[in-house]
């Protein structure tokens, strides 16, 4: 009878803590072109943070979303990029700025890590056909090694 009081009453051994996995909220990039300021100097790495809720419905109000609702991107852009070169207040002026292929980008970089969750891009080489995948947000800019 005690063996089974002894059972019942015994502790679990304690297990070592399992680390949670901590969430990724902000994702370096490099522009294709890069956004030249008024001095002339180009700023093409950058980083982007995760859109909240907030980010999303707060351009909604803007007078300038309401007017031409293409400008949406814009100002949503505007929101998460938290740096851009040595530029670390991004307002909605810096992205109008931006050249096409830069904003076509940075929408698609927005896309991928707040909808699909990681800045891989399956890519084809021209030359081979060959199927493969690049990291938009890795260290250099496509093509160069």
């Amino acid at each position: 009878m005690r063996r089974t009081i002894a059972a019942a009453t015994a502790r679990p051994k304690a297990e070592s803590p399992v680390q949670p996995e901590r969430l990724r909220t902000e994702f370096a990039f490099e522009l294709p072109r890069g956004y030249v300021d008024e001095s002339g100097t180009v700023h093409r790495s950058g980083v982007m943070r995760l859109a909240t809720a907030r980010d999303e419905l707060i351009p909604l109000r803007d007078d300038r979303v309401r007017e031409n609702s293409a400008y949406l991107s814009v100002v949503l852009i505007a929101r998460v990029l938290t740096r851009l070169g040595t530029i670390e207040d991004v307002h909605p002026g810096v992205v109008e700025d931006l050249f096409a292929s830069d904003l076509a980008f940075l929408q698609d970089f927005y896309r991928r890590i707040n909808a699909e969750g990681h800045t891989r891009a399956a890519v084809t080489c021209p030359a081979c056909r060959e199927n493969f995948a690049v990291d938009l947000a890795g260290g250099g800019r496509l093509g160069e090694s």
